[in-house]
């Protein structure tokens, strides 16, 4: 059992699906358990703070038994942070939000396999031409930050702008289906977020996860509202896609006057601290609404990819 494409074969994957490098989310745990169970995870490095990266990759390259990886976001990647990441030998290096040409030769020299995440076709032809050799199309209804394009008309347009590269889809994936739909636009595999967000071990407030069970779609929003508050000063062309809540409700579209608030932003560190997510952000794309449980990842990788067989062979059946 299991699906093969050029993705899945490259890294022997049962399943071609990746779980997103979240940052605060997917640590060592969650990463190792989804490469065990079949996947690929990956280490959500986010900004590059070196504590994180050291106790979280320690744990993954102790405790995964096959191919991993860890990702950093590109605009505030560092040579060290890279450099402290290639230390633990990472199989594939996940790089997003911003020009990778700077890191792409260090990490391909280390022999790693390098994935980078586009929104925009131009991007992708950018990142295959640099040497990426595998290219995630994210769409809008991803969780976390992003940019306007839906992932249903982008996969297949970047798809036929680098072929032969691989191609990943990201963005509002959340059980078999989205995977069988994705490998039938031309993707080679998913990436998966906010799915894995309520995995027993994923590094989430259980106040968190309870909320995640019960939104709906509707309940997220792209916003600016918590860049601003966490003053991280994140590109103007990618927003963040989080559940809605009390802060996101009264900031959203008063940004300048957040951005002068010191008194709000105290106040947000507060609730942060306090796990009130009445104010404090938790990050959810669309597909928020199929998630009924927390389980462990492996649970829900097999889960996916078994359902995605399913959905695949019935498509299938539709042929004459």
């Amino acid at each position: 059992m299991g699906i093969r494409t050029p993705f899945a074969e490259t890294l022997d994957l049962a399943y071609p699906v990746a779980l997103a490098p979240m940052a605060a989310v997917a640590g060592g745990e969650l990463a190792s358990a989804v490469s065990n169970a079949g996947g690929l995870g990956l280490v959500g490095g986010g900004y590059g703070d070196p504590t994180w990266l050291q106790r979280e990759l320690q744990i993954v390259s102790t405790q995964s038994h096959k191919k991993w990886g860890v990702g950093l976001i590109t605009w505030n990647a560092t040579p060290e942070s890279v450099e402290l990441a290639l230390s633990y030998c990472p199989d594939v290096f996940f790089l997003s939000f911003g020009d990778p040409a700077a890191y792409i030769p260090t990490i391909i020299n280390a022999d790693c396999l390098v994935m980078c995440q586009v929104q925009e076709v131009d991007e992708a032809c950018k990142a295959a031409e640099l040497g990426a050799h595998v290219i995630v199309a994210q769409g809008a209804e991803a969780g976390g930050h992003g940019a306007v394009r839906a992932t249903l008309p982008l996969v297949p347009t970047i798809v036929d702008a680098v072929a032969p590269t691989p191609v990943l889809a990201a963005g509002g994936i959340g059980d078999g289906r989205g995977i069988a739909a994705a490998l039938a636009l031309g993707a080679a595999g998913v990436v998966v977020g906010t799915r894995f967000c309520v995995a027993e071990e994923a590094l989430m407030h259980p106040s968190a996860q309870r909320r995640l069970l019960v939104a709906r779609g509707g309940d997220t929003m792209r916003t600016r509202v918590f860049d601003i508050v966490r003053d991280h000063d994140w590109p103007i062309s990618y927003t963040g896609r989080a559940l809605r809540n009390q802060f996101s409700t009264r900031w959203h579209g008063s940004d300048a006057d957040l951005a002068q608030n010191a008194m709000e932003r105290e106040r947000y560190q507060s609730a942060v601290e306090k796990s009130d997510f009445e104010t404090a952000l938790i990050w959810a794309g669309e597909c928020v609404e199929m998630l009924d449980r927390v389980e462990p990842a492996a649970t829900i990788l097999d889960q996916m990819g078994t359902d995605a067989e399913v959905w695949l062979r019935c498509a299938a059946a539709l042929v004459d």
